[in-house]
């Protein structure tokens, strides 16, 4: 199975989609919307008979680029990354970070895609998704995106983000992360995912090094006590119950949402239990050190 990896060695079990399968689903997206496209412009050319040449050429130039680049761009972001012939081939397009797109990577996958599959016949995409190791073409480079196959066996599946400790649950509601980008949400559901995996003391630098740059860019310290990768999976948490709450009950987002605590169970602050004492059988976190 494919999949994405960082510098440290990281991988988030994904499986991109290869080229036969994404050109069947951009083949059958093509039918659908050139078929559109000419029921519309037959219907335009009776209303607009009595206009002059230029004002007609204006109306096909506006029909053109509503149907064949706005109304995939619509679609894409409306649906969360499934067009119909994406929905037919079992694809969907995501971010880098496994997250669901939204509307700034669906026009510049539609922007690219006027060069790429409309104006070079797809020759383009298909140079550029055989020499990607992960089959992207350009606007999946410029966007940040994937295309991945969601019917998979239970077996090849991503892996999900682990949850975070009950105690961590609804303890970062309030947090900004408006300005952690999606290389580093890249990042760290890739260690998350993968934790397990590394050697102890690899794991426990990767995750001190990602949770301070978490920290940097959000600018609220972790918790008194909480450890790294605690942190991690509680931030990763939030994010994902935000994702879900905008998307709502979206058909298909269940491995999106994989792992993320319901929306109605934030607690204040104030109500979260502390993590549990070495006494009570458990043992308590340790801290790990912002940055100055």
């Amino acid at each position: 199975m494919g999949g994405l990896v960082t510098g440290d060695a990281v991988v988030l079990g994904v499986q991109p989609a290869r080229l036969p399968s994404r050109a069947l689903a951009v083949l059958i997206d093509l039918v659908v919307v050139w078929a559109v496209f000419l029921f519309v412009s037959v219907g335009l050319a009776v209303a607009t008979a009595s206009l002059d040449d230029a004002a007609a050429a204006a109306v096909s130039i506006a029909s053109f680029l509503l149907v064949l680049v706005g109304a995939p761009i619509a679609v894409e972001t409306l649906s969360h990354g499934r067009s119909l012939g994406k929905l037919a081939c079992g694809l969907r397009v995501v971010r880098d970070d496994g997250g669901p797109i939204r509307f700034r990577h669906a026009l510049v996958r539609g922007a690219m895609g006027v060069v790429e599959i409309l104006l070079t016949f797809g020759v383009v995409a298909c140079i550029a998704s055989l020499v990607s190791e992960r089959g992207r073409r350009l606007g999946d480079v410029f966007a940040g995106t994937l295309v991945v196959r969601e019917r998979v066996p239970a077996a090849a599946r991503a892996v999900a983000v682990p949850p975070p400790p009950p105690w961590l649950v609804g303890r970062f509601g309030g947090l900004d992360l408006s300005a952690v980008p999606e290389t580093l949400w890249l990042e760290v559901r890739q260690y998350l995912t993968r934790a397990r995996e590394l050697d102890p003391v690899v794991g426990r630098r990767l995750a001190e090094r990602l949770a301070n740059e978490v920290v940097a860019r959000t600018g609220t310290p972790p918790p008194p006590g909480v450890p790294a990768d605690a942190f991690l999976a509680g931030v990763v948490a939030e994010r994902q119950a935000r994702d879900v709450r905008r998307l709502g009950s979206a058909p298909g987002m269940g491995d999106v949402a994989a792992g993320v605590p319901e929306a109605g169970a934030r607690a204040p602050v104030r109500e979260v239990p502390a993590p549990p004492a070495v006494g009570d059988g458990g043992t308590r976190p340790t801290g790990f050190a912002p940055p100055c």
